[in-house]
């Protein structure tokens, strides 16, 4: 498994290896050593193609997670919204498949999604903090000022994130709320 620097502080693209043979494959998912992280839990994830998961994060027990897929193939993006960031309010976009062997680290003060890309997509979290609904904020996947080009345009997308925020709508809530 070796880590691939981004240009965003602390976000980092591993590639695992990877074992084929006539049987199918086996594949490395976690190894701590190399990943250097405390991940306290796994969730997992099926998709339809044409999914927009995100852009999802938690104000209060923020997580740090490490997302790969087993099956299918999605377009991994995640937001910077660390307010005292340089890439504050920019993007960075990975694809991430059961091929290419790819896993993102997502450090604390990102907002998370994905778009599904193949017929059926797992997708498996690592997270550093457990899951808090009561925490949990979306922005919107197609905020204009984020400039994302998702490559679609009428996405399946869940009630919860077409009712999303803008970034600057989050950012005005924050402010009044500090």
């Amino acid at each position: 498994m070796f880590k691939k620097k981004t240009k965003f502080s602390n976000l980092f693209v591993f590639e695992s290896k990877r074992f084929n043979d006539k049987r199918g494959f086996l594949r490395e998912l976690y190894i701590e050593k190399k990943i250097g992280k405390n991940l306290k839990f796994a969730i997992v994830s099926s998709s339809k193609k044409n999914v927009v998961r995100g852009m999802h994060f938690q104000t209060k027990y923020a997580q740090e997670k490490l997302i790969t897929v087993i099956k299918g193939k999605i377009l991994d993006v995640v937001v910077d919204i660390r307010r005292n960031s340089k890439t504050f309010g920019k993007h960075f976009k990975v694809v991430l498949s059961e091929n290419n062997s790819k896993f993102l680290y997502v450090p604390e003060g990102f907002a998370h999604g994905f778009l599904a890309l193949g017929k059926e997509n797992i997708v498996v979290y690592y997270c550093s903090n457990y899951r808090n609904a009561k925490y949990e904020k979306s922005i919107n996947w197609n905020d204009k000022k984020l400039k994302i080009n998702w490559g679609i345009k009428k996405p399946i997308i869940s009630a919860k994130d077409k009712n999303a925020l803008s970034l600057m709508d989050y950012i005005s809530q924050f402010d009044k709320t500090t």
